[in-house]
């Protein structure tokens, strides 16, 4: 059995739980830089498993140096952690570093140990991430520029200072995009899967590049029910006793993903024969529009998964065999 390493992360150093040699919990503060983590990791008996909080870009380093000397380390978010260890009280560095360790030992059939994404994958996802920014900064000048022009006056310095600023946001994003075509076209496997998912009537080169960056190029979230699940298109049952309600979606999940899906759910049924069929026939059992675009949206899912995982492109029209016939009759 694996010897749990309970991790809370900081900027400056993390503070490690485990069970030492007299069965007592033993805590250490390590450094959270190179040669402290290094000096950590190299002491660590073979039989280790880290569990850290996943905490964004303070556990890069850890996870990075993970995998150059062969240390597993699993990541948890904090929503895990807090609700499956029932009522607690207090909090500090250290007694989060011991409920994260128990909450190792007593899940550890549910860690799964990650890999620090390859060297073109994690560009582009720094890449992908500006890009977002820049354009949700462009989106607010844009906006801003044309609420300006029903007042009845206007500053000329300030749509001076906002042409520029969205001239050279203009011209920044189209670098970007540039520069994420050439890495995806100079990593084979990402070139693969994303012309595998652009085939598909109705993804677009955006959609294809966020599913990309968001799954570790289909590798962390590497099925369609777990995407859907991320993406917030998957419906949950929502029933208790005699109190029967209608499934939901969660909340708890990626809009930005959600919302390039709704999109690519609209061209679907627009251009798309097949769920073009799929929209109207759904529509005459009088379904509501925007269940009919989760739907579509979760069939994009399938697809897309579908393709990737056989490698085979995308042909408008292709039948499935249907699994039932290939059962073996007692």
């Amino acid at each position: 059995m694996a010897r749990i390493y309970g991790i809370d992360l900081s900027q400056k150093k993390f503070d490690v739980s485990f069970i030492g040699e007299s069965n007592k919990n033993v805590h250490r503060v390590i450094k959270n830089n190179l040669n402290g983590i290094v000096r950590f990791l190299e002491e660590l008996p073979v039989d280790a498993l880290l569990c850290a909080e996943h905490t964004g870009v303070y556990g890069e380093l850890l996870v990075f140096l993970c995998g150059c000397l062969k240390v597993p380390i699993a990541l948890a978010t904090g929503y895990q952690i807090r609700h499956s260890l029932g009522l607690l009280k207090g909090k500090s560095d250290k007694i989060d570093s011991i409920r994260i360790r128990e909450y190792g030992e007593r899940f550890g059939d549910k860690l799964t140990s990650i890999d620090f994404p390859s060297e073109s994958l994690k560009e582009l996802k720094s890449l992908f991430k500006l890009r977002s920014q820049l354009v949700k900064e462009r989106k607010m000048l844009t906006t801003h520029e044309k609420r300006t022009i029903h007042m009845p006056y206007n500053s000329i310095k300030v749509h001076s200072i906002t042409t520029n600023m969205l001239e050279c946001l203009n011209s920044s994003i189209d670098d970007l995009e540039k520069e994420i075509w050439q890495i995806i076209d100079s990593d084979i496997d990402l070139r693969r899967n994303y012309n595998l998912i652009t085939d598909i009537i109705g993804i677009g080169q955006v959609t294809a590049c966020d599913l990309i960056v968001k799954t570790d190029n289909f590798k962390t979230i590497n099925t369609a029910r777990k995407a859907a699940s991320y993406s917030g298109v998957c419906p949950f049952p929502n029933s208790s006793g005699k109190m029967v309600c209608k499934s939901r979606i969660s909340h708890m999940a990626d809009k930005e993903m959600k919302s390039l899906l709704y999109m690519c759910a609209v061209s679907a049924a627009r251009l798309n024969p097949e769920y073009r069929l799929y929209f109207d026939r759904k529509k005459l059992q009088g379904k509501p529009y925007f269940l009919i675009m989760n739907n579509i949206s979760n069939k994009l899912l399938r697809t897309i998964y579908g393709v990737v995982k056989t490698g085979k492109r995308y042909q408008l029209g292709y039948i499935t065999e249907d699994p039932r016939l290939n059962e073996k009759v007692a």
